[in-house]
């Protein structure tokens, strides 16, 4: 492919806004360490519906997003839920300043694992994340749902419902 085509392909992509994308057939893995220091494996969220949400601090429309995750967060995680967050930042210093200007502010019951992508003991299969914010959803079985790209559509909050009040 020449390098026209290339880039071609890359800015429709990034020019066709929030879309969804076609679940993969794979089982995911996701691990490495909390930004609190707690060891995370995705694995250990089996039989819970996990909503996997890699963002970056310079996103507006990740950061525009988090508290609506957390809202859904608290209200869903006695009911076998989980989010976890996958920073995709180049800095670990940008995800710790933001997670301190958060530390004050929002309570213990809709705090989630967040994990930095860039750490040296991070591993996942989930392949290069093209824009943020990436949404993917599992299933309790930990079968990937759906995956959607960009502004995460209302729409998907009725199909984690789905999953998780069954």
């Amino acid at each position: 492919m020449n390098r026209r085509h290339m880039l071609m392909s890359a800015a429709s992509l990034l020019c066709a806004g929030p879309q969804a994308l076609k679940a993969q057939p794979m089982t995911p893995a996701l691990a490495g360490q909390t930004l609190d220091g707690k060891a995370y494996d995705l694995a250990q969220d089996r039989g819970k519906v996990v909503l996997v949400f890699f963002w970056s601090t310079s996103c507006a429309v990740c950061r525009d997003k988090m508290p609506e995750l957390r809202a859904n967060y608290e209200a869903w995680r006695e009911k076998a839920f989980q989010i976890v967050a996958v920073c995709t930042d180049k800095s670990l210093d940008d995800v710790q300043a933001y997670e301190r200007a958060l530390s004050g502010v929002v309570p213990a019951s809709q705090r989630f694992p967040w994990i930095w992508r860039a750490a040296a003991g991070h591993r996942d299969n989930f392949g290069p994340v093209a824009q943020t914010p990436t949404t993917v959803l599992l299933d309790r079985k930990g079968k990937v749902v759906k995956q959607w790209r960009g502004r995460v559509a209302p729409e998907l909050w009725d199909d984690i419902a789905e999953l998780v009040l069954a």
